[in-house]
């Protein structure tokens, strides 16, 4: 539904939107405050037009299939409630501005949507690369000013960028598509614009969290048709707080070690003539570990490991969800932390060995856990985020306990919310 800007600012004044704030964030008065926020940034920025909206693109979070995506594995991640919130509206010309909180402004010409070099890795770039891939599938594509912010953590393993990505193609969906596009098309264009424009080749697992919404099990078997499947879960009966340490240590120069777990795990799959661990047979993986080891080294040997297991255990745990066994979840969080840190060494960087910030949150938490809940790195791993699974009555005494280590308000308490890329002012509840 579309507003005049004035009156969308009522509108949330008044109530009308607090049921649909409190599915998507759990609470209403900060929510509100962001909302109300962005709508009037807008109204002093491009003043009252008539056909205003409020949009949300949610981060993600993995919660099982620790880098097993890229090798056509199982994932099961979720969309949580920290988001890029944003006021937006067609402005009948051929530009898309954006006024981001914290940000300088950015106008993006749409007579222009080739990959331009010096907009690598900049947000311009994935603005134009949403809308070029929108017009090359035939739809089109206006001019619109949007106003956000963002709560998603830099850095966190919670995908900003796909959320900034998710929330253009519901604003050109909802503006110029008539809402045709569905949820995966949708996660599908904001992997083309990270990929293409942007220049980060990330997996499908990011946008797929972020738009969809929920817990999301996915299996990447084929990457341009992935099998994915909503698991009905209500985090909130868990009796579990989901949280999210940042542990201070950055992702800078750490691009070796990223690269080094695609490669070795693609140097054992190239042993038995294939490009991906997902298309070669366990038992025979397990009958040559000898002319393995010597081929491509004890390492390689232990990350291929791990994948193996860990396809496994991302099945399981969307099981365990939908059977709602949530102590069998716990247990298969807490094994595929493990596996990480064992084989797939993704904890720590051999090239800064002094820095282990990951290694000592994993430590931390676990005596502070004291046997309950579960712990286990978040995302790529080597530095960043990790995550922990807190029983409710522990709550109080984890977070201070991991942030008498790590600092004030490094732990962050986070929900898996229902909804994922959503036009906020069709959810009037």
């Amino acid at each position: 539904m579309n507003y005049s800007a004035a009156i969308l600012r009522t509108a949330l004044q008044d109530g009308s939107y607090d049921a649909a704030l409190k599915t998507l964030y759990g609470a209403t008065e900060n929510a509100k405050k962001r909302a109300l926020r962005v709508t009037e940034t807008f109204l002093s920025t491009y003043g009252n037009r008539t056909e205003t909206a409020l949009f949300s693109g949610p981060g993600r979070t993995e919660l099982g299939g620790n880098h097993t995506d890229h090798q056509h594995g199982h994932v099961l991640c979720g969309s949580v409630d920290l988001d890029v919130l944003a006021c937006a509206a067609p402005n009948g010309l051929r530009v898309i501005r954006v006024r981001s909180e914290g940000y300088a402004p950015l106008k993006v010409d749409l007579a222009r949507l080739y990959p331009l070099e010096e907009e690598k890795n900049t947000t311009a770039a994935l603005i134009r690369g949403v809308a070029a891939k929108l017009i090359v599938l035939g739809y089109p594509v206006g001019g619109f000013d949007v106003c956000a912010c963002s709560n998603v953590l830099s850095g966190s393993g919670l995908s900003s960028s796909a959320a900034f990505e998710v929330l253009l193609c519901n604003i050109v969906n909802h503006f110029f598509c008539g809402g045709k596009l569905d949820s995966v098309e949708i996660a599908k264009i904001s992997q083309y614009a990270e990929n293409v424009y942007f220049g980060k080749p990330c997996g499908l697992m990011d946008q797929m969290g972020s738009s969809i919404g929920g817990a999301v099990a996915i299996d990447f078997y084929d990457p341009a048709s992935p099998i994915v499947e909503q698991v009905n879960y209500d985090f909130s009966r868990s009796g579990h707080a989901l949280c999210i340490i940042d542990t201070g240590s950055t992702h800078a120069d750490l691009t070796d070690d990223y690269a080094d777990i695609t490669r070795e795990m693609g140097a054992v799959a190239a042993f038995f003539g294939k490009h991906f661990l997902r298309d070669v047979p366990e038992n025979e993986f397990l009958a040559v570990l000898p002319a393995l080891r010597a081929s491509c080294g004890d390492r390689a040997v232990l990350r291929a490991l791990h994948f193996f297991a860990e396809d496994r255990r991302a099945i399981r745990e969307a099981e365990a969800l939908k059977n709602h066994d949530f102590a069998a979840f716990l247990r298969l969080v807490n094994e595929s932390g493990r596996s990480s840190a064992l084989f797939l060494q993704n904890t720590w960087s051999v090239s800064a060995p002094k820095g282990q910030a990951i290694s000592v949150a994993l430590a931390v938490g676990e005596g502070l856990l004291a046997g309950t809940g579960a712990i286990r790195v978040h995302g790529g791993g080597f530095a960043g985020t990790v995550q922990a699974w807190v029983p409710l009555d522990r709550l109080d005494a984890f977070r201070e306990g991991i942030e008498a280590v790590f600092g004030a308000g490094k732990c962050h308490i986070l929900h898996v919310r229902p909804i994922g890329g959503c036009v906020i002012t069709d959810q009037e509840g």
